[in-house]
């Protein structure tokens, strides 16, 4: 048998040896990138857990907040619920025995008063009951409120609700300033509209929510200043990147708040 060439061994030898270190590298580069992937996956894990970590101390925090929401809760309709009612109790009956006018007058001025707040206290303690953090209770108690106000006055009142799912949840923090912009803007409505009739409109699209309340009043004149109650109205929804919008269509004032839920 012919013996090949020394040129062509050392062409085979050096190929040989080639595809050896190549395959060599391919093996190393394939061992680092495996060796990188199950330090990611290590890594990645990691993380989860202690993101798991952090979110269970997280609702270990929401829950014990909301506990001791609950026990101010209780605590406030046990201990000022019973204080409220005695000292109105009392007062009727004093009531019942003065025969001066001027301390019937007065009397009835601590009535008022204890019957003022009763009505906050009730508010607080709704604002506090986590149980109360979805549009429907919000929707519900608006209307609520609405209508007792009101009562005590000639606007009548008309409410509707368009497309509202009524358990999405929305924070505390949105439900409260919610309320206290629907109780601010119907007290300037009974103060300065001279209106018959008042509408509470709520409507939901997706992610965003709508209140709107509309009278058929006198309206906001032309260059009207702003008060402190609509500086207020728009800080409360700029908190939670929402808007107040005094809406300029048809008679009487319009007032439209939008927040993201």
């Amino acid at each position: 048998m012919k013996e090949l060439p020394f040129e062509i061994k050392f062409i085979y030898v050096t190929a040989f040896i080639l595809i050896l270190v190549f395959a060599v590298f391919i093996i190393f580069v394939v061992l680092m990138y495996n060796k990188k992937q199950i330090l990611y996956l290590k890594e990645k894990q990691l993380n989860i857990e202690q993101q798991n970590q952090l979110l269970q101390k997280e609702l270990e925090k929401q829950k014990s907040i909301e506990h001791e929401r609950e026990r101010i809760s209780h605590d406030m309709h046990d201990d000022l619920g019973a204080g409220i009612s005695a000292l109105k109790l009392q007062a009727e009956f004093l009531k019942q025995k003065a025969k001066d006018d001027n301390l019937q007058s007065d009397i009835d001025e601590l009535l008022k008063t204890s019957e003022e707040m009763n009505l906050s206290m009730r508010e607080m303690l709704w604002s506090l009951n986590s149980g109360n953090d979805t549009l429907g209770s919000f929707i519900d108690y608006a209307i609520q409120y609405a209508d007792g106000f009101l009562k005590r006055t000639k606007i009548k009142l008309w409410s509707e609700s368009i497309d509202v799912i009524s358990d999405t949840s929305i924070s505390t923090e949105l439900r409260r300033n919610l309320f206290l912009c629907l109780k601010e803007a119907i007290n300037n409505a009974y103060k300065h509209s001279h209106a018959r009739s008042l509408k509470l409109s709520f409507s939901q699209e997706k992610n965003v929510f709508y209140m709107r309340i509309s009278d058929d009043g006198l309206g906001i004149s032309e260059g009207h200043s702003e008060g402190n109650g609509l500086r207020n109205m728009k800080r409360r929804m700029q908190e939670h990147n929402g808007e107040c919008l005094i809406l300029k269509e048809g008679p009487g004032t319009q007032i439209l708040f939008r927040t993201t839920i």
